[in-house]
């Protein structure tokens, strides 16, 4: 039996007493609200600490195989082209779905009992939008209501924030200039209104009276400068769009975090953007800001220093926008380890006493657990050094920051235990392939590609992670996260530029080849050169810091069920990779399998799947036509619960799917 199966696929109960999880544990603080009022999924994760957890039993184990479609809303027809990549999470409020949908961006409101349309609306933003580093439809919006007041705000490709009538779709004139802020402006910094590097895909979030915005960028893999515009966070008014405050997630001389940055680099380096969803603490009165690294990924010669705030968690005050505290999770990124989506808010309970946390996800599948209220570890945090490397000009960090609690839940760097093992002839052949890379523990710097050297460092948990964009989910009534992970394999090569590519010594490419997406295929015969498991879940208890169980995600790719050279050979469940979100209900852990795979009869599908909280153990599944490509959510509207997620895939536009229990 080989020892991935072993290790990966029989669920794992780490703590003596598994029996604790069953039990409803202590409540205290305003994180544990579900933010469902009456039902409803009034913000991108659920609620403010972005939990992703419906307090619904309607849907459970029991009956969960008879869900069928209640309602379908296709996407095809909303842009100039059909768009394959819709990673919206809806909204519900008041008897409406909400979501982004179309290439162009569109916004569109639904009967959340029918799904029929109610209004569309769509900006046209000309060579604005299609300059935009973030285009498509993005991963959803906000809602925002007063009284009788309903308001819908989110960004265009084009990094222009829109305030809408929730009940007409029409632009708010009251804000900013008719109902329209240029996010492009006010940024205490000079850009192209229509050719500046900046955008945003992830939903606002709103707090109060407060909208909350953050930037994204072009991919920083292969960037064109060492220079570029500079990611800022800034907060406004959602009456009336005027600025409240700007924080500067690139600090400015004088600023905390200045000192990080050697050679006046801070001057001229741009991103560190939060591109990821924020959260939000109201009672405390904080926002936390997952700041991506600085420019640019893989190189970072020409910004020496650890450099904050670049891959750290930042808490900045509601009102002002203040630095209240940061913690960096990585020094002087050079893997592509942007913190990729929403620290989570968690009340627990620890030795005894309460305390407030979040818990945040990541590429490296590295659970990082900090005090929300200080910014200090809630269990040791080691600087442990790291391997350095010798790129010309390059400047490394000695140390990382190391979570002793909870243990890594998914792979990352890359050794030869992670190879593919399923035949003794595939290892061996595997063995000769990964000798022309560089390998090691998670933070293996990369190296110089050389035709007649190493081509580049292999790494599990790359750009894609690991974790990415979608990240967990908690169940507040055990004080357990759910969290999936992948396992892809990437290889950081460094090449000199072409000429006139970029102004960068070092760019991400292979000796020989081409730009670093169009670089060596890291496979053997079609097959992944990782073994499985490919995707899986992880439950961690955050009492304790320890596993509870994983369980691998999704049936096992068509190209090794068909590969010729497992002909004979039991290959469990090996779970694929993508980037899926989960949900947490009263009664299950929800998650749909990413792209799809070919049954008995030749049909292309996915499934939607349904887990035992406690144990890992399948508890249903329903076809999807495609696989998941938003994160599910789920709602209760005149005594039925719905539950929504979005799919898309090549040759398959996006489509909203609302399932409910068959009458």
């Amino acid at each position: 039996m080989h020892r991935w199966f072993v290790s990966c696929f029989v669920v794992l109960f780490v703590l003596a007493t598994p029996c604790r999880t069953q039990q409803p544990r202590q409540h205290h603080g305003p994180a544990d609200s579900s933010g469902l009022q009456a039902g409803q999924w009034l913000t991108y994760g659920g609620n403010l600490a972005n939990q992703r957890y419906a307090p619904l039993d309607q849907i459970n184990a029991s009956n969960f195989n008879r869900l069928r479609l209640a309602w379908t809303f296709k996407t095809a027809t909303l842009g100039g082209e059909p768009e394959y990549k819709f990673e919206s999470t809806p909204l519900m409020a008041r008897g409406v779905v909400y979501s982004t949908a179309g290439t162009h961006r569109s916004v569109v409101a639904l009967d959340a009992a029918t799904g029929k349309l109610r209004w569309v609306h769509r900006e046209d933003e000309g060579a604005r939008g299609e300059a935009a580093p973030r285009q498509l439809s993005g991963r959803g919006l906000s809602y925002w209501s007063h009284g009788q007041q309903e308001r819908i705000l989110y960004v265009t490709p084009g990094y222009r924030l829109i305030a809408l009538d929730a009940n007409t779709g029409r632009r708010i004139a009251s804000f900013g200039r008719n109902g329209v802020v240029d996010l492009k402006q006010q940024n205490d910094q000079a850009m192209d209104l229509v050719q500046a590097d900046i955008g945003l895909q992830s939903a606002p979030v709103i707090a109060g009276d407060t909208i909350i915005i953050g930037a994204a960028h072009s991919s920083g893999l292969t960037p064109d400068s060492k220079s570029n515009v500079k990611g800022y966070v800034r907060g406004f008014d959602v009456r009336t769009g005027r600025r409240l405050w700007i924080f500067h997630t690139l600090p400015r001389p004088g600023e905390v975090g200045s000192e990080t940055w050697e050679a006046n680099a801070a001057d001229y380096t741009g991103n560190t953007g939060v591109w990821g969803q924020i959260s939000i603490d109201e009672a405390l009165g904080l926002v936390y800001l997952p700041v991506e690294m600085p420019t640019g990924d893989v190189y970072g010669g020409h910004r020496p220093g650890s450099g904050l705030f670049g891959e750290s968690l930042v808490a900045v005050d509601l009102k002002t926008g203040q630095r209240r505290w940061h913690y960096q999770l990585v020094h002087h990124g050079l893997w592509d380890y942007d913190i990729p989506c929403a620290p989570i808010l968690v009340n627990l309970t620890i030795d005894g006493r309460p305390v407030k946390a979040l818990a945040q996800p990541t590429k490296q599948s590295i659970l990082y657990v900090l005090d929300r209220e200080t910014g200090a570890p809630v269990w040791p945090i080691a600087e442990r050094p790291v391997p350095q490397g010798d790129v010309p000009g390059e400047w490394y960090a000695p140390t990382q920051p190391m979570p002793t609690k909870p243990p890594f839940y998914g792979r990352n760097g890359f050794e030869t235990e992670d190879l593919i093992d399923f035949t003794p002839e595939l290892r061996a052949e595997a063995l000769q392939f990964a000798s022309h890379y560089r390998t090691g523990p998670v933070y293996t710097p990369p190296v110089v590609s050389k035709a007649d050297g190493l081509l580049g460092t292999l790494t599990v948990g790359f750009s894609y992670g690991g974790t990415n964009w979608a990240g967990g989910s908690f169940d507040p009534a055990t004080h357990t996260l759910y969290v999936f992970s992948q396992a892809t394999l990437g290889a950081i090569g460094l090449v000199e530029p072409k000429p006139g590519e970029s102004d960068m010594r070092f760019v991400m490419g292979v000796a020989g080849g081409d730009t670093w997406h169009r670089s060596q295929d890291l496979r053997l015969h079609g097959l992944s050169l990782v073994r499985p498991p490919y995707g899986q879940i992880t439950a961690i208890d955050l009492d304790h810091g320890t596993i509870l169980w994983q369980a691998a995600h999704g049936d096992t790719p068509d190209e090794v069920r068909t590969s010729p050279l497992l002909k004979g050979i039991t290959v469990p469940r090996t779970g694929r990779p993508g980037i899926i979100g989960l949900l947490t209900t009263q009664s299950l852990l929800i998650a749909g399998e990413a792209g799809t795979v070919t049954d008995s009869n030749g049909h292309q599908g996915a499934l939607l799947r349904a887990y035992n909280k406690r144990t890992g153990q399948d508890a249903g599944a329903v076809p999807m036509p495609m696989g998941q490509t938003g994160s599910p959510m789920t709602y209760m509207l005149r005594g039925t619960q719905y539950l929504v997620v979005a799919v898309s895939g090549p040759g398959y536009p996006g489509e909203l799917l609302a399932y409910t229990l068959q009458k």
